[in-house]
């Protein structure tokens, strides 16, 4: 028990930088006492003591507005960021080295006794604050929930999953959308600079729209100047009166409109 209480502290001293000290981990922490109680909540339901394990676990809730259900499965070094709102239904499992933030629900969508109803979270998945992952469905090794997600079905291992309902974005494809984002002039990684994917999708529409716009007025600059040497002949002039020699599409606010 004591190795795994030492266990927690660390990964709390590791992952928070506001934790300063072990004493101040062990003593202020609510996700650490959280933790520690589901323990002893698990150990009774494990043993057949129902109640037992499901008032410890409401005297949990009490005291650190963390609601664990004795029956959901929590590995080690997980730690629960705050922690307020934070529900995790009696089917979960919560693999070793996952991070949770405050407001996370790990609920379920079946009303069937016994069967497979919360998620199952894999090795070091973070999950942001505020989102809900529904279904007894499994999210992969090392995926990230953002914050405000609302995700109700499989992650792959590695992958993220932004948006109500969430989408995925797959871990292969992050580098090559990285490097497109970075000549776009804008951040393409979900949770740790917040654009909506699909805002990333019409910031490179708009951009690529404004590269057009920018070309179109170069070759009508270029016949104009064309015409203007040959305007000594007669029924020569090729500019007709429509044409736009000057930018008029505005990117930057288009773009403002979709952050």
């Amino acid at each position: 028990m004591f190795q795994r209480l030492r266990e927690d502290i660390a990964c709390i001293l590791e992952r928070d930088p506001a934790a300063r000290s072990r004493w101040e981990v062990l003593t202020c922490y609510p996700g650490l006492h959280a933790l520690v109680m589901h323990r002893w909540a698990h150990a009774c339901w494990k043993r057949g003591f129902h109640w037992l394990g499901r008032f410890i676990s409401h005297l949990a809730r009490f005291l650190t507005g963390i609601e664990l259900h004795p029956g959901a499965t929590i590995g080690h070094r997980v730690f629960i960021d705050h922690g307020m709102g934070v529900v995790v239904g009696e089917t979960a499992e919560i693999g070793d080295e996952c991070t949770i933030y405050q407001g996370v629900t790990l609920g379920g969508t079946s009303l069937s006794k016994g069967a497979k109803r919360h998620p199952t979270l894999g090795r070091g998945v973070i999950v942001g604050a505020n989102s809900q992952v529904l279904g007894g469905f499994t999210v992969g090794d090392g995926a990230r929930i953002g914050s405000g997600a609302v995700v109700v079905k499989p992650v792959p291992p590695g992958a993220t999953a932004v948006g109500n309902p969430a989408r995925v974005i797959n871990a292969e494809s992050d580098a090559a959308r990285e490097a497109a984002a970075a000549k776009m002039g804008f951040s393409a990684y979900g949770v740790t600079q917040g654009d909506d994917p699909v805002a990333q999708a019409m910031k490179g529409l708009i951009d690529n729209a404004s590269g057009h716009e920018h070309q179109i007025a170069l070759l009508w600059q270029a016949i104009e100047k064309l015409s203007q040497r040959s305007r000594e002949l007669p029924g020569t002039d090729c500019v007709p009166d429509d044409a736009h020699t000057t930018e008029q599409f505005d990117a930057e606010r288009l773009n403002r409109l979709v952050k």
